[in-house]
């Protein structure tokens, strides 16, 4: 099994050097692809030295291409997956850092189950001093579970299986591209999107262990976005997952109105907390009064600070 890091950057050197590093110093060797969006801050420079000094030493780890225009995120990643040779991809963001055994944790649990398409860890949110400020929710006791694709789309729906953001997620390579890559047209939750698809073709991997690191911080991507935007794409990945839940499962699915309620209701919860009375005024409604929507909510915050046992998601423990 061979591992491709994909690391996609855009003037953010000094924050780079961190990411390629963790990725350079993991205790398995794997492929680094380093995909720049034309970047103007000196990126370029460092990574054809810093290629050409490995090279020198008969180390030939670092692949380095250069967009010759920006072509935005998403496309970004396609790029870095394209110029890839591993079975594997994993993701990594120019701000955020793995944990040295990322890789070789994710390997094993990976090779224990060759039905698996997509594997996700535990990953610590750091501010940009690099102190831990909270960490995502485990999935029961196990040191790494598997879950059977027909349970997956159920779980994401409810919120009970966390892949997370790109710096805790690798997928199979093949199953990336069988699945369309990364949609060029999104300007948010492009990596949830890709996770949805991905589940298609297999099962899933989620460890127990914090083995990456996202940095929350005023420079990120995300800050940049509008809540009411943010709203507006969580429902459309709502009701992309909802088409996707299996048979066996719809009985047991709350409406995809409710679901759409307890966005609205989490949304607004969230611009009166950061004092955005413009954003809640955009975003309020009467669904604000639905119980059904309330529900969600608190379960979807026990999930987030405790995590979940459900006995209709069916885990399956590859590691003790």
């Amino acid at each position: 099994m061979k591992f491709s890091v994909v690391i996609t950057t855009y003037n953010r050197l000094i924050l780079l050097q961190r990411a390629i590093n963790s990725a350079l110093q993991q205790t398995v060797s794997c492929e680094v692809v380093v995909v720049d969006d034309c970047s103007s801050d000196g990126t370029q420079e460092f990574l054809e030295n810093l290629r050409s000094s490995m090279t020198a030493r008969d180390n030939f780890q670092l692949i380095y291409h250069c967009n010759s225009q920006n072509l935005g995120h998403a496309a970004t990643v396609n790029t870095g997956v394209e110029k890839s040779s591993g079975d594997w991809i994993k993701f990594l963001d120019d701000d955020d850092y793995l944990a040295p055994n990322c890789l070789e944790e994710m390997g094993k649990a990976i090779a224990l189950n060759e039905d698996a398409v997509i594997c996700s860890c535990v990953a610590a949110q750091v501010d940009d001093n690099g102190i831990e400020k909270s960490r995502t929710p485990q999935l029961g006791q196990g040191k790494a579970y598997y879950i059977p694709q027909a349970d997956i789309h159920y779980g994401m729906l409810l919120e009970i299986i966390p892949f997370g953001t790109p710096v805790q997620v690798a997928c199979r390579r093949q199953a990336f591209l069988d699945s369309g890559g990364w949609d060029i047209n999104m300007t948010s939750c492009d990596d949830i999107d890709s996770w949805i698809r991905i589940a298609q073709f297999g099962d899933a991997i989620f460890l127990n262990q914090c083995l990456a690191f996202r940095t929350h911080w005023s420079g990120g991507y995300d800050q940049k976005i509008s809540l009411k935007q943010r709203l507006d794409t969580n429902i459309l990945m709502k009701e992309k997952i909802y088409a996707l839940v299996d048979v066996m499962h719809t009985k047991n699915i709350p409406k995809l109105e409710d679901m759409r309620n307890y966005l609205k209701l989490h949304w607004m919860l969230v611009a009166l907390r950061n004092k955005n009375l413009r954003n809640f005024l955009k975003i309020v409604e009467p669904s604000i009064l639905s119980a059904r929507a309330w529900h969600l909510l608190v379960t979807a915050f026990l999930i987030r600070r405790w995590g979940h046992q459900n006995s209709r998601i069916r885990k399956y423990i590859l590691i003790h």
